[in-house]
Order: structure tokens, then sequence, then C-alpha cells
């Protein structure tokens, strides 16, 4: 008697048979291309969640699936290089994660996202289950709010056959979103406008344009629900066309914009550390190894190249996004839990971008994603947050993946980014700031 497969399993072999475009073709076509993995760069309009997808419940796209439980999520500290990974796979495999905001569970909203849901309307049942366990298990190991990064960090996976100077393939099938809303934050007197050390205001800009209380800083209390941070709570509902939206108040009216579900965390062991809690492994600046890289392009179909440290790799993701403007302006996007699928691919020379064996690098189906940090080795001596210098090396990087792979003369190639690339702020909060090009292959193919 056959044993019968799981959907994950049925997947796999339907692909192997036609072929990943035919049966992305022909999913799409039997579903209306409602939860099923689509082409690459195909970024479709977000649909409302029809249920809470708490740990196991809903559909579940990859062959593996990874929750979020206390004992495998990190809160605020990445994988170092000689980390345990939670799970194994082999590469060209697919593994949904259900990921976990720190919103709503972070010192400074009580710690019980039950209660601080509640006090905007959530119902209990509406409130993750796996983000209640995190904060009841994290209750008993102290936590500083002023050190320790925010993330809910998932993993790290083994991919098998991955080794030092490989480069990891990361490909985001599915995103969808968990709950039906979000939040976003300023807090800890970060962001675009954060005040200087000793409070005065930003090079620039007056303590008047510096509107209390989003860059309020009140540390010196000792107690982060004093700080005077500010949660902004979210709801999702259908907006224009049907389509998933954010919703904010303007007065008695409203604003709404479309939700653009993308992780804002992927990334590769890249650090050694001695503790878990070592400053090296915090989980807020972006490296070589990725990390914390919030770039709003990285949705269903998108394409993110991480060069390899670590045998297995060891990838790890977090930080869920429901929607991010460029630049990140607040501190953080408007963040909500996502249920995420990827596959995730071992890559040698000549298999990935030549640029990605040694930095991040990113693509759509409509661009290439030359990436620049500021300070691409984290916490490690010092952080550097010059944007100038994010800038200078994603176009350095523009220019290598021009020359490298598409055959151009490097002066040729700087009059051509100069010409037709735009280049956008990533973000500007992560200690480490960062740019990223936007390459669009059309001008690449022939007419």
């Amino acid at each position: 008697m056959t044993t019968p497969k799981s959907p994950g399993e049925m997947r796999e072999t339907l692909i192997a048979k036609l072929g990943r475009r035919n049966f992305l073709r022909v999913a799409a076509a039997l579903s209306g291309g409602a939860g099923v993995t689509l082409a690459a760069g195909t970024r479709p309009a977000s649909a409302l969640p029809r249920e809470i997808l708490h740990s196991g419940k809903g559909p579940i796209h990859g062959r593996h699936y990874l929750p979020s439980t206390p004992d495998q999520v990190r809160w605020g500290y990445v994988p170092s290089l000689t980390s345990e990974p939670v799970l194994r796979m082999r590469s060209g495999e697919t593994v949904t994660v259900d990921s976990v905001s720190h919103e709503g569970i972070l010192e400074d909203q009580g710690r019980d996202p039950v209660a601080y849901f509640a006090g905007h309307g959530v119902p209990r049942a509406n409130v993750l289950q796996d983000a209640i366990a995190i904060a009841r298990d994290y209750s008993r190991t102290p936590r500083d709010f002023d050190r320790d990064g925010p993330h809910v960090v998932t993993g790290p996976i083994h991919v098998d056959g991955a080794r030092p100077g490989d480069v990891l393939k990361v490909e985001m099938l599915s995103m969808l979103p968990r709950v039906p809303y979000g939040v976003v934050s300023s807090r800890h007197g970060k962001g675009a406008l954060a005040r200087q050390a000793g409070g005065g205001a930003p090079d620039g800009i007056t303590l008047e344009e510096v509107m209390p209380p989003v860059a309020t800083d009140g540390r010196p209390t000792g107690d982060p629900m004093k700080y005077g941070n500010v949660s902004v709570f979210t709801p999702v509902r259908r907006g224009r066309k049907g389509v998933a939206s954010g919703v904010m108040k303007r007065g008695r009216r409203e604003v709404t914009f479309p939700l653009n579900p993308f992780m804002g965390m992927m990334g590769v062991a890249f650090a050694e550390a001695g503790e878990l809690t070592d400053p090296a492994l915090n989980s807020v600046p972006p490296t070589l190894g990725g990390g914390n890289i919030d770039i709003h392009h990285l949705g269903v179909g998108a394409t993110f190249y991480l060069p390899v440290f670590a045998e297995g790799a060891l990838f790890y993701t977090g930080d869920p996004h429901h929607a991010m403007g460029g630049g990140e302006v607040a501190l953080t996007a408007m963040e909500g839990s996502l249920r995420a699928t990827f596959r995730l691919t071992v890559c040698k020379k000549g298999d990935a971008p030549s640029v990605a064996f040694r930095y991040p690098f990113a693509e759509t189906r409509d661009a290439w994603l030359p990436i620049g940090l500021s300070d691409p080795d984290g916490s490690r001596n010092g952080q550097g947050s010059d944007l100038d210098v994010a800038m200078r090396r994603a176009v350095v990087n523009a220019l290598d993946f021009l020359e490298h792979d598409q055959g151009m003369e490097r002066a040729v190639a700087y009059a051509y980014l100069s010409a037709a690339t735009n280049f956008e702020v990533s973000q500007v909060v992560d200690r480490t700031t960062g740019v990223h090009g936007v390459i669009l292959k059309e001008h690449f193919t022939a007419p």
C-alpha cells in the first residue's frame, strides 16, 4: 500500500514532472492565483487573510514547515557560525516559516500581546498563540530593552551541501499575512528624526520640527512603558479594487495603502560569538550575511542571494512586514506576522551573480538590485551609519555586476548607471544604513 504524500511532497513531484514554470501556470489557473507560488518577479495584490494563521493551521505551501516556538527562535539576536540548526533540508527544497512580529510583545508595550491587542479591539482568539508563548517563555529570561534587538528570529536552517564560499539563493514563493493587523512604532529616540545624544535636534532640523512625541526618548526613567514611544495600531481591510490595505486615521477620515508583505530579515550565519547575547549577533544591523536588510522589493517572486560563511549556511528569518516605505523613516515598517515560504538553493561558482559570492545581492522579475551597506561587519569595530558610504558601495557593486556579469566596460557602466538607474534608500534606521540600485532588466534585452 502506497503511503499518501503530503501536500508539499505532491507539489515537489508535480514540479519535477511539469517543470516549475508550467506548474505555476496550472496552479494559478486552478486556484485563481490565491495562495500559490508565482513566477519570479510577480507581485500580486495581497489578499485579506481568510483566517488567523495559528501555528500549523491553514495553507502550508512548503515541503518543510518551521513554526516559531520558543525553542526555535532567538529574541533580539541572530545565529552564530556554530549555532545548532533547528531544521535540516536539502538544497532546492522549500520551507514554510511561521514568523512572529515583535510588535505587541516588547517591553514598552507591556510584554503581554493579549492585553496589548485587546486595547485595540483584537479578541484573544485573533492573537497568535506563538506570540503569546514567546512573550511568556522569555518572561523567565531577563531581557535588556535598550541593549537587545527587538526581532523574533526563527532558525537557523541547515541546507545540505552549503559550504563557505558558496551562495545561498533564497526565492520568495509566498507571503501570507497571519493576522489582519499590524503596528508601526517609533521608539528608542530613533528613526530619521532621532535626537542627538544630548537631546538636541538632528543636524539640519530644529527642535520645533521634531514633532513630539515622535522623537521622544525617556530612557532616563528606566521604565520602557514611560519612554514616550509611539506605536500606531494599523488594521487591515479591503481597500481600493478589493486589495488588502492598511488603514490609518487622518482626522475624521482615513488614509489607506496597499499591503506589500515581505520579510525584513533574511540572513545566514556570519559572526563568531561566545554567548547568545554577544553584541556581534545583535539582530538590528544588517551584515555581509544579510539579516535585517529591509528592502521592500523582496516580496513574492523576488530572489535574494547571500554569501555563505558556515557549513549548511544556517539560514534564518524574521522581522515580517505587511508594508514598508523606502527608508523606513519612523524606525519600523508596518510590522505584522507572516507565513513565508522560501526555496533555498546552494549555488556554486557560475550559478549566481558574481557579486553575491562576497556581498548580498537581489533581483526581481524586472530588475537586479545591487546592495550597499554603511558598515557591513555589523557591530564589529564600531558602528558606522554614513549613508554616503552605503551609496558608494551600492554603486561599486552595480559596476562589478555590469562589468563581470553583463560584459559592459566599466566606464560605460558608470555612465549607464548615471543615465538610467535609480538608487534608493533601503532604510536609515538599522544602525548600519542601506542603499540599493534598481537596474531594469528590460534595458538589456534586444529590441
